[in-house]
């Protein structure tokens, strides 16, 4: 997972001005999602916004070994990933650091994006390429949302669904000043710049 380019100051310079920007109150969830490139693509757009921590959770398809390289850029060596095989056990872990956990679901109670608050502790469920996020997932959130569309089709390809969402998110934290001073300190910095590969002199 190291990067082992040689750590020139300039790059030193350019990884810690990227920690600095990472949040840890905004995640996203794939579950079921079975096109590897979908989920590299959902990659490089977390970590273009600044989220660290993805999950991924199979509970119908064989656990990923890996990811597109071509759609992530690399982008999965950056983050910290989990993967689950368990709803009961990923949704454990999601309630243990956001407050609010939304799935992308189609129903008459679903809210617009735009009306949510994303600058709580929020996590973004995204499905299925097919069938969407499973009902035991729906049953366990704190409500749905839609992305607005005014055009015949009705849906969006998961990387780009995931793309204006996540986009919206980081609009809003930007205005309330989520990316004016770092949220990962001490050991947890520690140990996210070690896997990164680099250290620092003393």
């Amino acid at each position: 997972m190291c990067d082992f380019r040689i750590m020139t100051p300039e790059r030193s310079d350019r990884l810690n001005a990227v920690l600095s920007k990472r949040q840890l109150n905004l995640t996203v969830v794939l579950e079921n999602v079975a096109d590897p490139h979908n989920i590299s693509a959902v990659m490089r757009t977390c970590d273009a916004v600044g989220i660290q921590e993805i999950y991924i959770l199979n509970t119908i398809i064989p656990r990923h070994k890996k990811w597109g390289s071509k759609s992530s850029s690399s982008a999965s060596k950056w983050l910290t990933i989990h993967q689950f095989t368990d709803v009961t056990e990923c949704f454990t872990a999601l309630r243990k650091r956001y407050k609010k956990i939304y799935t992308t679901h189609l129903s008459t109670d679903a809210s617009d994006l735009y009306d949510l608050d994303l600058t709580e502790d929020v996590a973004l469920v995204f499905g299925n390429e097919h069938s969407g996020v499973s009902d035991a997932l729906i049953g366990m959130a704190d409500g749905n949302f839609i992305i607005p569309q005014v055009g015949i089709i009705k849906s969006l390809n998961i990387s780009v669904a995931c793309a204006v969402s996540v986009y919206e998110a980081f609009r809003q934290k930007r205005v309330a000043g989520h990316y004016d001073s770092p949220q990962i300190k001490g050991n947890d910095l520690l140990q996210l710049k070690e896997i990164w590969g680099f250290q620092e002199e003393e």
